[in-house]
């Protein structure tokens, strides 16, 4: 098995798992490797070292050393992350494209105060900015939002 780090076209870093080198040259031509968190199919092998264990004991760090994340400790962030993603889908409501406007009709109390999520272009999100409607733009992966099968 081959684990290695990617990369897609808006800098979002993430491993891949391939039986091999080849395999995973075959998927990316054919665009089936893509991004979890943006679905880009634009994605490039990032520069790696593989970790062999030859069975010979690694150096402590000195007390200078930075301290670097454990695997558990970048697990239970990624875990923490996700779980609150999670929660923050299942108590807003999913406006779709119409984000703009019910922010607006919120905030302008044409309608009752509520949770909403949704989509809004570049310019829609200036336009509510300048409008002083306070949004947050979250990247949420489409896989958080489906069942997972």
């Amino acid at each position: 098995m081959k684990v290695f780090d990617l990369i897609c076209d808006a800098d979002h870093r993430f491993e891949g798992w391939f039986a091999s080198a080849e395999q995973y040259a075959s998927q990316r031509d054919a665009q089936a490797v893509c991004c979890p968190l943006c679905e880009s199919s634009a994605v490039r092998r990032e520069p790696s070292a593989p970790r062999l264990n030859l069975g010979i004991e690694e150096s402590k760090p000195t007390a200078a050393a930075v301290p670097t994340p454990s695997s558990d400790d970048a697990a239970a962030m990624t875990a923490t992350v996700f779980e609150r993603l999670r929660r923050a889908i299942s108590e807003t409501e999913d406006v779709g494209v119409r984000f703009a406007e019910e922010a607006r009709r919120i905030h302008y109390a044409e309608t009752a105060p509520r949770a909403i999520r949704g989509t809004a272009t570049d310019q829609e999100q200036r336009e509510l900015d300048d409008e002083g409607i306070e949004t947050i733009r979250l990247p949420i992966p489409r896989a958080l939002t489906e069942t997972l099968q």
